[in-house]
């Protein structure tokens, strides 16, 4: 017969008996998990625990424990200290911290391309999904927008790994002087190999950032005496949902 992971359960949990108390929840406490000794004490205590396994979800996850680790840890130290399963509040709790602290570190390490210095297509990804969660998609499309930047693909250098470094150059030039225009809060981010992104609020001024923005361009490529196709600047409206925004960016990157 399978033993259940998961006991039933409120958010506390009654007192330990008294086989728990003195030495032998001394003893209990020494045993239990890296991490786990606050939890193992609250539930010994019968305090409440949610808190307890949030904060343990969270250590474990920057320690760089596996979910399975923690799962273990979490299962191991509810058996010690009441003899039970978790409760599924418990692990919840413990999971959603791990989570979201996994998740956090995976956004940082991924929020900036190395190359350029812009954003990376993950993080302006993240930031367009965090517009569609703040507000209704109506609100989403009238109050923000993508301006992009695409340089010209007729002199586009070649596959040679010191061209990759000329276009990247080409790019952090073209994000440097957005950011001189799109100087606030704005995601200025690298799209592909020939674009710039910025995200952008949708306001009275947006039309003559963007004129400013393509003046700039145009000037830094004069002064480069180079001919031939000219920057394109364009401001493109947001999709109706989050889902096609991110297709959206999948197409942009790639044209």
């Amino acid at each position: 017969m399978a033993v259940k992971f998961f006991a039933m359960g409120g958010r506390r949990l009654t007192g330990a008996g008294p086989g728990m108390s003195g030495s032998g929840s001394a003893d209990v406490r020494s045993g239990l998990p890296h991490r786990f000794e606050a939890l193992g004490e609250a539930l010994i205590s019968g305090s409440d625990v949610l808190d307890v396994c949030a904060v343990a979800g969270q250590d474990l996850a920057r320690d760089g424990a596996s979910m399975q680790e923690t799962l273990d840890g979490l299962r191991t130290t509810w058996q010690l200290a009441v003899g039970t399963d978790p409760s599924y509040d418990g692990l919840a709790a413990l999971i959603t911290a791990w989570s979201e602290t996994t998740l956090g570190y995976l956004h940082q390490l991924s929020c900036e391309d190395p190359l350029t210095g812009l954003a990376s297509q993950a993080h302006l990804r993240s930031r367009i999904s965090e517009v569609y969660r703040g507000q209704d998609a109506a609100d989403a499309l009238a109050g923000h927008a993508l301006v992009l930047c695409a340089m010209p693909f007729d002199d586009d250098p070649s596959e040679e790994p010191g061209d990759h470094f000329t276009r990247a150059m080409r790019l952090a030039r073209a994000g440097e002087l957005a950011r001189t225009v799109f100087a606030r809060d704005e995601t200025i981010a690298r799209l592909g190999m020939h674009r710039v992104a910025i995200l952008a609020r949708r306001d009275d001024r947006l039309g003559r950032r963007v004129r400013v923005l393509r003046t700039l361009l145009d000037r830094v490529q004069s002064e480069g005496a180079s001919e031939g196709p000219q920057v394109r600047v364009w401001i493109e409206g947001l999709p109706a949902s989050d889902r096609v925004a991110g297709v959206l960016l999948d197409e942009l990157a790639r044209g």
